[in-house]
């Protein structure tokens, strides 16, 4: 992937924050989703958002798109790949992951970066549904939780997928998550995610009384923090750096065995560059870009206000390849 920032969106945090911040407003029509909702194997319920191929088509290609932290299929990465999908003449699916679709969820669970047997349900699901090929795609904590799934699949991934990408995936989950303790990312996009994810999780307290320490919650200033009351205890996890470890799909890359592409941007802020694998690390099915620059789930181009068309072209136009 060759990718240039536009000279108005100096460094990774301008290009992480112009494409979250201006995407859904200035750079991207809204689309007219068609929901399902799925019921799951446990009783709980997970919202998929469907953008479906012109008629006539119901051997189009299918693209599902997985989500980052707090995100639904309104993200700006969502729009654009959906949009992308549209101008081929595929289908595009969005599962939110539970309790991102607007409503809260009803098990005592939520999602997280590790949860490949949530994807493997789900795309067992889209397979059963879709007549035609199959095509994945995660982005962020999605692209890591995809990446998991497709080390645990193995040789069996490639009978429901013909190829997945994952972009800003946080291949490393300890040093992604201590870079987010840290200076600027504590202060504007840690913040942020707390700012979503607390609320979520007290309710999920008021469902399930006791389920975690309400105090510690409130007291919880990083990810890490909150991962050790919330997210760890309630996936089985025994805590922040059990979850971290078990969850990162870096160590198991070469595990792959189906065509996978992995984009992370140098300057990431959320990914630090140093805890990326390099291509002899990863095995023969995994490609790896790393262009210099492009922030977190950014690669805004063009003149202000610019546009975000490169990424879905670039990363759409390699999974075409695969059909």
């Amino acid at each position: 992937m060759h990718y240039h920032a536009p000279w108005w969106l100096p460094g990774g945090h301008a290009q992480t924050i112009w494409p979250a911040l201006h995407g859904r407003s200035a750079l991207l029509p809204a689309m007219a989703y068609r929901r399902e909702r799925w019921t799951t194997p446990d009783g709980d319920f997970v919202d998929v958002d469907w953008r479906d191929a012109p008629a006539g088509s119901p051997d189009a290609p299918l693209l599902v798109l997985f989500h980052g932290l707090e995100g639904s299929s309104n993200s700006h990465y969502a729009l654009a790949l959906g949009w992308w999908a549209r101008a081929q003449g595929w289908r595009f699916a969005v599962p939110h992951f539970r309790g991102c679709s607007g409503e809260i969820n009803l098990a005592p669970r939520a999602y997280h970066s590790g949860d490949f047997e949530e994807i493997g349900w789900l795309l067992a699901r889209f397979r059963g549904c879709h007549l035609g090929p199959l095509l994945a795609v995660g982005v962020s904590l999605g692209g890591n939780a995809l990446l998991r799934w497709a080390q645990e699949a193995g040789t069996t991934a490639a009978s429901a997928v013909r190829a997945l990408a994952g972009i800003s995936a946080p291949l490393e989950l300890s040093a992604s998550g201590m870079a987010m303790g840290r200076g600027l990312n504590r202060q504007i996009y840690t913040r942020m995610f707390l700012a979503s994810m607390k609320p979520k999780a007290l309710r999920k307290l008021s469902q399930f009384p006791g389920l975690f320490d309400a105090r510690a919650l409130h007291a919880a200033r990083t990810l890490y923090d909150f991962d050790n009351v919330f997210t760890a205890p309630l996936h089985g996890f025994r805590d922040t750096p059990d979850y971290w470890q078990r969850a990162s799909a870096r160590p198991r890359l070469a595990d792959i065995r189906l065509p996978t592409l992995v984009v992370n941007a140098l300057n990431d802020p959320f990914v630090p560059a140093g805890s990326l694998p390099q291509q002899r690390d990863v095995g023969a099915h995994v490609t790896l870009w790393q262009p210099a620059q492009g922030g977190h789930v950014g690669f805004a181009a063009g003149a202000p206000p610019g546009h975000l068309q490169t990424l879905p072209q670039a990363v759409g136009g390699w999974l075409r390849t695969h059909l």
